[in-house]
């Protein structure tokens, strides 16, 4: 299960989140709203609560299952694309250790971190949070990308590890892997401004605003499947968090802050999801991209996980919206996530004995 998008939520850039927040919600700390409404967070929870469970578990279901069956016979390909003979046997490098591995990540985490505050002002005076939410994140990564790609080509060369030409012979292989991820993106891109322009925003905000009313606490389970469908249609998170969010505060914010904290959790749970599966989303392109695999293969395997979580999520919301308590939701959706796991584990035992 590819969960990347998932703790974003949780650990991605916080202070943009929390820079928009602030605006939305007038004398607030958009930090601390963002804090209180993490407990709330029910898909990103239970998405990692997930994981551990079907690794202790020890099954998968759906069309990754049958993947995995095929791995573990040796078919690495199943989606058809490529043919076992035509990978290449590489050698391994006797040279190579982990560190080879881990270092360059860490370097261009560094890198893109110190690129992204480098374009808010960071180095100018500005302290850390205003620079990182006033970053121009598209030049700051670029920079930090190069700068990684350089100290990389220097620390293999250092270790031995591979010299310069091999390196500079990786560059043109490294650019045509990424052309069907790039051609991808453009193309979820272009759809993406479409839907902007015929409106899409306008649409679903006089939607909510009409059915906010007589629906308050159901509300937040309805926020969620808003921001599912939203996100999955438009592939941005983002731009669901744009979207929904001053919704949610202008509804709540003077009638009842608890269920505006809970409805917000529920936006950016809902739009975590739909830009979990959603096939023209930037992470779950590059995801599939990263790993070469099939796109299309990675997102029906995604899909039978996504659903089960967002559906126990939506259950917990319903419940959230009532009793108003992290800490006695949590653990109910956290209980039914489990029974569901259990439930599909005996089915697909009782197939498999039939």
């Amino acid at each position: 299960i590819d969960a990347t998008a998932a703790p974003v939520c949780i650990i991605a850039p916080i202070s943009s989140w929390a820079a928009a927040v602030t605006g939305f919600v007038e004398g607030e700390d958009g930090f601390s709203i963002f804090i209180q409404a993490i407990p709330y967070n029910f898909y990103a929870l239970l998405t990692i609560a997930m994981m551990v469970c079907l690794v202790v578990m020890k099954f998968d279901f759906g069309p990754m299952a049958a993947h995995e069956k095929n791995a573990q016979n040796g078919d690495l390909f199943s989606s058809g694309k490529k043919d076992e003979k035509e990978v290449e046997v590489e050698t391994a490098n006797p040279r190579g250790r982990v560190v080879d591995l881990v270092v360059p990540i860490l370097v261009l985490i560094i890198c893109c971190i110190v690129g992204m505050i480098y374009t808010g002002g960071f180095f100018s005076g500005t302290d850390f949070v205003t620079a990182f939410s006033n970053s121009d994140a598209s030049v700051g990564l670029a920079l930090g990308s190069f700068f990684a790609m350089v100290l990389t080509i220097l620390f293999y060369c250092v270790r031995r590890v591979l010299g310069f030409t091999d390196c500079m012979a990786c560059l043109p292989n490294g650019f045509k892997a990424m052309v069907p991820a790039i051609l991808i993106l453009t193309f979820a891109w272009t759809l993406k401004a479409m839907t902007d322009s015929l409106g899409a925003a306008a649409f679903v905000a006089a939607a909510m605003e009409k059915a906010a009313g007589g629906l308050m606490n159901l509300l937040p389970a309805i926020i969620f499947l808003v921001g599912c469908f939203l996100a999955f249609a438009t592939g941005t998170s983002w731009g669901t968090f744009g979207i929904l969010i001053p919704i949610v505060v202008a509804v709540f914010e003077k009638s009842d802050p608890k269920l505006m904290i809970i409805s917000i959790a529920a936006c950016m749970a809902g739009a975590v999801c739909g830009d979990h599966c959603s096939p023209i989303s930037d992470t779950t392109i590059m995801a599939s991209a990263g790993a070469q695999c099939d796109h299309v293969n990675h997102v029906t395997t995604q899909l039978p996980y996504v659903i089960t979580v967002a559906a126990v999520s939506f259950v917990t919301y319903l419940l959230a919206g009532f009793v108003q308590n992290a800490w006695i939701t949590l653990p109910i959706g956290l209980a039914l996530l489990i029974i569901v796991l259990l439930v599909i584990r005996g089915t697909q035992t009782n197939r498999a004995t039939d």
